[in-house]
């Protein structure tokens, strides 16, 4: 990402941190952070179709450690998904398959989520009589939710924006480039069951998911341990 924009998108996210910031303030910061960076992605995409070498498709390996490791890991992929990248679940490490310019912005949209996530579930109060731990996976499920639905509308607008036909064309081969990319590593794998989760914290943590600032600044590469998340 250009120095410009990167900077652009701290100085959002830094605004909607403010504890100064109104509700109302910090989502104009979220939504032009998504719209900056929704539309960088369309750009280079754009750019690698002319000229391929400028962004090639990659992979990494986030290690996601505990507290809460599953559920960070599933904050993980509602980012990585909405942004054209796949990854692939082995124990709580995260194998992220996506194009390099896709993998940078989930990196900083992630690290900048956990950071959020985290002051949320350090302000929201757990019911009397729920076990905390209950409570807190269910409202990082329904944190994680609202940020996947937030990120797929900016990929659609940014698209739609764009105008040319050319565009929709353009995402899905690389789509399918990633895809193949993922099976080649890959080629027997299995759908994890549907994990069920007790508590009432969903609700709580979608409210945040659509308050959460999606830009950010952080940085986590193949190996990285990340935290954030207290029990």
């Amino acid at each position: 990402m250009s120095e410009a924009m990167l900077s652009k998108v701290r100085k959002l996210l830094a605004q909607a941190e403010d504890p100064a910031c109104t509700p109302a303030e910090s989502a104009a910061f979220m939504a032009k952070a998504t719209e900056l960076i929704a539309r960088y992605g369309v750009d280079r995409a754009l750019l690698a179709a002319r000229e391929p070498a400028t962004d090639p498709v990659g992979d990494r390996v986030v290690e996601v450690v505990a507290p809460y490791a599953r559920d960070k890991a599933g904050l993980l992929a509602a980012v990585a998904e909405p942004l054209r990248c796949r990854c692939v679940r082995s124990g709580f490490d995260l194998h992220l398959f996506g194009f390099a310019s896709d993998l940078e912005r989930v990196e900083l949209l992630f690290t900048s989520l956990l950071v959020q996530a985290a002051h949320g579930l350090a302000g929201a109060a757990v019911p009397a009589g729920e076990h905390p731990a209950a409570f807190r996976r269910t409202w990082l499920a329904g944190f994680a939710h609202v940020v996947a639905e937030r990120l797929r509308t900016a990929e659609a607008g940014a698209v739609a924006e764009a105008g040319a036909p050319s565009v929709a064309l353009v995402l899905a081969d690389r789509s399918d480039r990633v895809q193949r990319r993922l099976a080649e590593v890959y080629p027997r794998l299995r759908t994890a069951p549907r994990r069920r989760l007790a508590g009432s914290g969903f609700g709580p943590g979608a409210a945040a998911g659509r308050r959460a600032d999606l830009g950010g600044t952080g940085v986590t590469g193949a190996g990285t341990r990340v935290r954030g998340i207290g029990g």
